[in-house]
């Protein structure tokens, strides 16, 4: 009976001596269509080139087999699927909790993080949560919900009306920003922040001393006292004698 052991499984390609064939569609370096010739001369081809043999098509038949520098296109593809990530937007619901008889203070600090997440590109779940004789009360948390989406409008929009579920009153606001164009303009903002801090950093060296200053000063100083001295020494009377 077969037993899986757990071993992974490669999804590398197969790269010269490891391709068991006897004959390959073969493409050059440059992407040119060579044909189909014996692995043995596609293996020779490879050496005198001094590239890699990598199959890039195992079930063509006969597979396609290109020359080419592995290494450095694995180290491309790693860069090209890193990029790619970086890039990928995830989309993220944030949650904010509040009460239908909020402080003001508490409001405006909840209605802080709303604009956060919106600017961030992400959406946003409002929960009205009701206690005791609040459930009595829904429209309170109604008008609290209308006000926040009125408050946040030029940053998100009501995605999901607000409808109750339970003691709980639920709506959903979906930012105008895509997450990618709210990641570029936050990406943006760092490197402009960077590079201000280095142009201040590179000012105040270029700034001089204290006693850079305090040493010219005193230098304009002593040729202002030897000017003074000099102006009023009487003038010498000429020597007439022989």
């Amino acid at each position: 009976m077969w037993c899986y052991r757990g071993g992974s499984i490669s999804t590398e390609p197969r790269i010269n001596d490891r391709i068991r064939v006897p004959e390959v569609r073969l493409v050059g370096p440059s992407g040119e269509q060579v044909g189909i010739v014996p692995l043995a001369k596609a293996l020779e081809l490879a050496q005198e080139y001094d590239l890699d043999l990598v199959e890039v098509a195992a079930s063509a038949r006969p597979p396609v087999c290109k020359l080419m520098d592995y290494g450095k296109f694995k180290y491309e593809s790693a860069m090209k699927a890193r990029e790619a990530r970086k890039n990928q937007a995830h989309t993220v619901i944030k949650e904010m909790k509040l009460r239908p008889k909020i402080d003001p203070h508490d409001y405006d600090t909840k209605k802080g993080h709303v604009v956060r997440f919106l600017k961030q590109g992400d959406k946003v779940k409002i929960t009205i949560m009701f206690r005791g004789r609040e459930q009595s009360r829904p429209e309170l948390g109604y008008r609290l919900l209308q006000r926040l989406a009125s408050d946040v409008e030029d940053l998100g929009f009501i995605e999901s009306n607000p409808k109750q579920d339970g003691r709980n009153m639920i709506m959903v606001l979906g930012p105008h920003k895509k997450k990618t164009e709210a990641m570029a303009e936050a990406r943006e903002a760092q490197a402009a922040r960077k590079a201000e801090r280095q142009g201040v950093a590179l000012a105040d060296d270029e700034a001089p001393s204290a006693e850079t200053v305090e040493a010219e000063a005193a230098e304009v100083a002593e040729d202002e006292v030897t000017e003074a001295v000099a102006d009023e020494a009487p003038a010498q009377e000429p020597n007439t004698e022989a």
